[in-house]
């Protein structure tokens, strides 16, 4: 099959774990065994088919190296899945992208925090015309991975992608696939998109959304709902910004949230709370995550639900982000245009319809599948309609 050609903007930790995990799986000898994969063949198409044609950034350490240097580059601080002496050489060279609002003000604080946990910005290079580079390299997909809160810059490469007519997957909470106006631009263009605000592949919202499922289907009441999280990262010490947190706290209280939307249960007695707590740099890209769950059962009898989760924090996005990008492909082919709902209600915090895990797992199945017409279910045909 042809290459799924990619751009990416922003080569932080996600997208360095998401370029290690392509190289990893798509070595014909990890072929056979793809442990830590959802889905190995998406549509017919495996790791081995994704290829990175484009790379966007603004850090002084990574504009102007090539791809295969500059997702080891500082800030970056995820594992090593491949080593970087074993990595091969990429013709690839990453471009300044824009500035826009993509850096908070704080992180160029460099006294409070050390140059290799932050961002430096490039002053030697030129931005160079987006849309020009990705008609250029022929991209099939643009993915934006920009830090939290840059709302002028998700929207500049939503543009970008409909102007050089490319599928778009927004990893961060600026709503763009959720957003009806925005989804009517890439309809009209005839283009697909997945959003908004990657959900990661076992990370605190989707066990969240799934205790939340849990305690509905067993018949209790959610009196209480918290999930708080910190972590070392780059993207932890951009939500030291207060301000760059609004959409981020929507977003992760929306995968709770919207469970009982589907079920037309009432969220005003209930306390619900998840989002970033603290930035600690000696997690680096471990996050930690902590939930609180007070449920009311059998005649109202109470169960509390305390649990603690330790994971590396890029890599987990990085294996949803693999399958996303082959869901839009296989959109592209079959000629579906604006949001894949059940694309984005099993890969995203913010869909632009919520659906059950289920619901969304079996959509998905059959685009993998380029089933179309055999969208069965009550729940995911209730949720297109």
């Amino acid at each position: 099959m042809e290459k799924i050609r990619i751009a990416i903007a922003g080569i932080g930790n996600c997208a360095s774990a998401l370029i290690q995990g392509l190289e990893y799986y798509g070595n014909p000898a990890n072929q056979n065994a793809p442990e830590g994969m959802m889905a190995a063949n998406i549509g017919g198409y495996t790791a081995q088919d994704i290829e990175v044609v484009a790379a966007f950034d603004i850090d002084a350490r990574k504009v102007g190296k090539t791809l295969d240097e500059a997702i080891y580059a500082k800030p970056n601080c995820t594992i090593n899945i491949i080593d970087p002496q074993k990595f091969p050489k990429s013709n690839v060279i990453v471009q300044k992208a824009p500035l826009l609002d993509g850096v908070s003000e704080h992180m160029l604080d460099y006294e409070k925090y050390p140059k290799d946990t932050t961002f430096v910005v490039d002053t030697e290079h030129e931005p160079v015309d987006i849309v020009k580079v990705l008609k250029d390299t022929k991209a099939d997909i643009l993915i934006d991975y920009l830090p939290v809160g840059s709302e002028e810059g998700v929207k500049f490469y939503a543009q970008c992608a409909i102007d050089a007519h490319v599928a778009f997957l927004n990893c961060i909470p600026v709503f763009i696939a959720s957003d009806p106006v925005w989804e009517q631009k890439f309809i009209d263009a005839g283009l697909p998109l997945i959003g908004d605000d990657m959900k990661s592949q076992f990370g605190a919202s989707i066990l969240s959304q799934m205790l939340q499922e849990l305690a509905f289907a067993r018949g209790h009441k959610v009196k209480c709902h918290i999930q708080q999280n910190c972590g070392g990262n780059t993207d932890f010490m951009n939500m030291v910004n207060q301000s760059r947190l609004k959409s981020k706290k929507i977003s992760k209280e929306n995968v709770i949230r919207c469970q009982n939307d589907i079920r037309n249960i009432p969220t005003d007695d209930s306390f619900l709370h998840a989002g970033p707590s603290e930035y600690i740099s000696y997690y680096k890209d471990n996050k930690i995550a902590t939930f609180h769950l007070e449920l009311e059962g059998f005649g109202g009898s109470p169960v509390t639900f305390d649990a603690r989760m330790s994971v590396i924090d890029s890599p987990n996005s990085a294996g949803v982000v693999i399958d996303a990008i082959r869901y839009l492909k296989v959109a592209r082919e079959l000629g579906i245009t604006g949001s894949l709902h059940g694309a984005s209600a099993f890969t995203q915090k913010t869909p632009p319809f919520p659906m059950t895990f289920e619901d969304a797992q079996y959509e998905c199945e059959m685009l993998a599948k380029r089933q179309l017409t055999d969208l069965t279910r009550p729940q995911a045909n209730r949720q297109k309609k």
